[in-house]
């Protein structure tokens, strides 16, 4: 599970058909400081997310399972809208 925002969108003529009508957007991952880390993701959006909003996210096998057809032929999946991070102080 990670953080990430969503910086755009992502548009395939052919795809395979347990895609088609899900929408896909372009995410970049987030550290506890909410910095950008790593490289852009593709992810599937299961909630009505927009560009520029915060998105909770899953990977693997969860994110097959968070669609229609679990099995889906994806890596990423937006499952959430994130309103506020708290992180507890190191000590």
């Amino acid at each position: 599970m990670f953080v990430a925002d969503v910086i755009g969108t992502l548009v395939a003529s052919i795809k395979d058909p347990a895609l088609e009508g899900i929408k896909l957007l372009l995410v970049q991952p987030l550290d506890e400081a909410l910095a950008p880390v790593g490289s852009p993701l593709v992810a599937t959006d299961t909630i009505g997310i927009g560009v520029g909003e915060r998105a909770f996210c899953v990977l693997g096998r969860e994110a097959a399972l968070a669609l229609p057809d679990t099995f889906a032929p994806v890596d990423a999946a937006i499952v959430g809208i994130v309103d506020r991070v708290d992180v507890a102080a190191k000590s």
